[in-house]
């Protein structure tokens, strides 16, 4: 449900609504908060309380209720260290859930990081305490529209950590893991490989890393088989996959790299994917968005595509 202080009840909640959520989803969350929320938004919603995620049944919204939160302790748009803890609590509830096999997969809702870290200080993100729970450390971003994915070396660290963090078994794992994902869907995925620096680096004018680390480690995978290249500068790359249809991944080296771009081009239809997990994840690629919480404003699509996504993961195909 993510932090019920955001977006995330009001689209779940508008999401059935609009005869968009079935048996086959189940909510974890309060019945409480969602309840109050389609109340707020005037939506006539059946809610039925699930113990199991098999007792899911069409005609109502099925909702895991983990009583975190009451109606009256919820303020929408206001940062809150209860919804904040409530939150991680959902998201360690669906992801061991996902573990034990009792459903097919996770699509997250926004949580906020600053209300999660006022009760759990050392909370980087959905992604991070995921893997964490999984027991993965070697995993990746990944942030998909129909026409692209992209991946990242690093994500949720400061600049100067991401650009230590740019090694050889790094870089090559998230070749790696990019090109497992997409080989599901794509008989022989065409990777690009950014560049760290601009113009990636330009034959060392602009620093050694692309031409002493990046490349080697790019020409090792591509003798290995992979269809891999670069690195590619990161002004032109995304322009070349999109528009020419040269690739149909980029790895990137941190996170705004990749981020920015996509979020331009693609933001109500992109999915962040966390690839090398031993359970299906997706999540929407947006924020909380405190300021129109619990307003009729947030669009809706982007937990269809994550739920969509999520499936196709699964291997369910329509």
């Amino acid at each position: 449900m993510g932090d019920a202080s955001g977006v995330g009840p009001e689209i779940a909640v508008r999401r059935f609504a609009e005869g968009l959520l079935g048996a086959d989803s189940v909510i974890y969350g309060d019945v409480a908060v969602l309840k109050s929320a389609a109340a707020v938004l005037g939506l006539d919603v059946q809610i039925r309380t699930v113990r199991n995620p098999d007792e899911a049944a069409d005609g109502a919204l099925n909702v895991r209720d983990l009583a975190r939160l009451r109606a009256e302790q919820v303020t929408p748009g206001v940062l809150s260290r209860e919804a904040g803890a409530a939150a991680l609590t959902y998201v360690d509830c669906a992801t061991r859930d996902a573990l034990a096999g009792k459903v097919a997969g996770v699509v997250t809702l926004p949580m906020n990081k600053e209300a999660t870290r006022m009760s759990r200080p050392d909370f980087q993100g959905h992604t991070e305490f995921i893997a964490g729970l999984c027991g993965v450390e070697d995993f990746a971003m990944m942030l998909t529209v129909p026409e692209l994915a992209v991946t990242h070396v690093s994500a949720h660290v400061s600049l100067r950590e991401a650009i230590e963090r740019v090694e050889p078994v790094r870089i090559r794992k998230v070749i790696d893991l990019t090109h497992e994902a997409l080989s599901r869907f794509i008989e022989r995925p065409r990777i690009a490989v950014c560049g760290l620096n601009p113009h990636a680096g330009e034959h060392g004018l602009f620093g050694a890393e692309d031409e002493e680390i990046i490349r080697p480690t790019i020409e090792r995978a591509a003798a290995e088989g992979l269809e891999v290249s670069g690195p590619h500068p990161a002004d032109t790359v995304f322009r070349q996959a999109i528009h020419l249809d040269r690739y149909d991944a980029i790895v990137c080296m941190y996170h705004d790299q990749g981020h920015a771009p996509m979020k331009l081009y693609g933001f109500e239809r992109g999915v962040n994917v966390t690839i090398g997990l031993p359970i299906v994840r997706t999540s929407v690629d947006h924020g909380t968005a405190f300021d129109i919480a619990w307003q009729g404003k947030a669009f809706t699509d982007s937990l269809g595509h994550a739920l969509d996504y999520a499936w196709k993961l699964a291997g369910r195909v329509d």
